[in-house]
């Protein structure tokens, strides 16, 4: 009876260890993780940025797990490219092959607090390739210039002046414009543009507060003093949000603005839009602004050509050099180039 149990047992003991080998061989058999290089784990939030993954599998598949508000990805067969955003944070992509265990990477986006012209514009926020500066010029002036053709009812109740009016067009040009976007601001048509490739608003490190309402270079800090609000005047605007270009009116580029300071008036500041060619009607050089309120209480957006301010019956109005009301040019801070 002994040996029938100690040969029952050695046979017991063989079964375990085969099985015990077949679960290993099935172990070393199994997915296994799928190697993915990657040239840079940190990147500047930029929106310029970029770090570069490749993988050697058939069937390669990528996607961002974790931050896909943080920046972009394209995909070129088994490589990957990861573009920056504009806001810090850490991202996470997903590679993942058949026959193989997904990886991740981390990408780290650090904030970038460079202002190159310390003009208190953050870089992140500047517009350097000329396809986002033609992009947001379009959307801008096409923006103002569509608030001028809609009715009332249509048109946005937030215009009230002349600074609510580039306030709107200037926000909502950075915007990504899709057919929600349009219907939602009834617009019939439009532009032939790209939208601004860089950012959209208000994924930004300021958020809503695209607008700068104080002197100085950009700091760190002023993301949460205050520094930087949705609302901003007629000289807030231009003082903290521009900069200079020139009091002849023959300089000035689609999207920039023509400004005023008239003496006595209630409100002083003044701003248009320089439109050039326009989005609706023949023609090749229109100005368009927001009279705010008048004498009698009542308001509205006017669309006039230069040589028709050139000719305005008070001096006062027309761009000339040797008006002193007219204090000239100015460009948005977010096109800004070296000279």
């Amino acid at each position: 009876m002994s040996r029938y149990v100690a040969r029952r047992g050695a046979v017991l003991l063989v079964v375990l260890a085969a099985l015990a080998l077949a679960l290993v061989a099935r172990f070393k058999t199994g997915p296994t993780p799928l190697l993915i290089g990657v040239d840079r784990d940190r990147l500047p939030a930029d929106g310029y940025a970029e770090a570069h993954l490749h993988g050697k599998a058939n069937g390669l598949i990528w996607h961002i797990q974790d931050g896909s508000h943080l920046g972009r990805l394209a995909v070129i067969g088994s490589e990957a490219r990861f573009r920056a955003g504009v806001r810090p944070g850490l991202v996470t992509l997903v590679a993942a092959a058949p026959g193989y265990l997904p990886t991740r990477v981390e990408i780290e986006l650090g904030l970038d607090p460079s202002d190159q012209f310390g003009d208190g514009t953050p870089d992140f926020l500047r517009l350097e390739s000329q396809r986002d500066q033609i992009a947001f010029r379009r959307w801008f002036a096409f923006l103002a210039e569509s608030t001028y053709f809609q009715s009332a009812p249509e048109r946005p109740t937030e215009i009230t002046d002349c600074a609510a009016l580039i306030r709107f067009a200037y926000r909502e040009a950075l915007r990504k414009h899709d057919a929600a976007w349009a219907n939602h601001w009834h617009l019939s048509q439009l532009p032939k543009a790209d939208s601004v490739g860089k950012y959209d608003y208000p994924h930004t490190p300021v958020g809503a507060g695209l607008f700068r309402t104080k002197p100085g270079a950009f700091t760190p800090e002023e993301l949460s003093n205050g520094t930087f609000a949705e609302f901003g005047d007629a000289d807030t605007l231009r003082r903290y949000n521009t900069h200079f270009i020139s009091r002849d009116i023959h300089a000035a580029h689609l999207g920039d603005l023509l400004c005023f300071r008239q003496q006595g008036h209630r409100m002083p500041f003044h701003v248009m839009v320089y439109l050039g060619p326009s989005s609706f009607t023949p023609g090749t050089d229109w100005l368009i602004y927001h009279t705010g309120p008048v004498s009698d209480g009542s308001s509205e957006i006017r669309r006039i050509t230069v040589m028709e301010l050139l000719q305005h019956p008070q001096f006062s109005w027309r761009p000339l050099p040797q008006n002193p009301a007219f204090l000239g040019i100015y460009r948005w801070n977010i096109l800004r180039e070296q000279d």
